[in-house]
């Protein structure tokens, strides 16, 4: 017996996340915040506090975790400490995700990427792991002041053009602002264990929650054939 592989329909697009994503860094941004912490006058904090009360806005997160609120310069030199420190540590992708991008892509699913990370920063990180030509469009944040996702979301998703079906969209990121701004569009949201977020944080959003980007995938295409069928 032939093992068959189910097919996406036509027209699906991806949207991925990058920190904690595509990208393989929640180490990293631990370690750049306790870097920092301390000239907060905070100590270091373990990997399970950050991916329970990680949020955004990131100054949000700052003050939660201080007791405190920061005023504006003193939260753009935290923030500019924290990049420098991030910089230092190289680019990597989560284990087998480019190879998932080259096979949707194979398979026609177009992808795209959606990051709150400064924009010229982020072109240069994809560019550094070599996926720059698996995707459609990259967006990164212009503006140093970040809320919701939610209209970045909208912004990209009619960057990619009047063919792009919210409904036909799946939106693959590692936070419950990841769900918000994919249901704010209409889109399918599907939401993995390794990044930011813990899976308790995860299960808050209410949309599915898998333990891969592979699952993930498999997950989010599913939904989408189904609802497709019953059109």
């Amino acid at each position: 017996m032939h093992h068959v592989t189910a097919t996406a329909p036509a027209l699906v697009t991806i949207v991925w996340d990058w920190n904690g994503t595509l990208r393989d860094d929640v180490q990293d941004h631990l370690d750049a915040l306790n870097r920092t912490l301390p000239d907060l006058g905070s100590a270091p904090i373990t990997l399970e506090r950050y991916r329970a009360e990680h949020r955004t806005p990131i100054r949000a997160f700052y003050d939660a975790l201080l007791g405190r609120t920061l005023d504006d310069q003193q939260w753009r030199d935290a923030d500019a400490a924290f990049q420098r420190e991030l910089a230092q540590h190289p680019v990597r992708l989560h284990p087998g995700a480019r190879d998932l991008l080259l096979g949707l892509r194979a398979r026609g699913i177009r992808q795209s990427l959606l990051s709150l990370s400064l924009h010229d920063r982020l072109l240069a990180e994809v560019r550094a792991v070599g996926i720059t030509g698996l995707l459609d469009q990259v967006d990164g944040r212009h503006d140093p002041v970040v809320g919701s996702k939610a209209p970045a979301m909208a912004r990209h998703l009619a960057a990619l053009g009047p063919a792009t079906d919210p409904a036909r969209t799946l939106v693959i990121g590692d936070t419950v602002d990841d769900a918000l701004a994919a249901l704010s569009v209409g889109a399918v949201p599907v939401l993995h264990t390794r990044g930011l977020h813990s899976p308790e944080r995860l299960a808050t959003a209410g949309v599915p929650v898998a333990g891969s980007l592979q699952d993930a995938v498999d997950m989010g295409l599913a939904i989408i054939s189904s609802d497709r069928s019953l059109r």
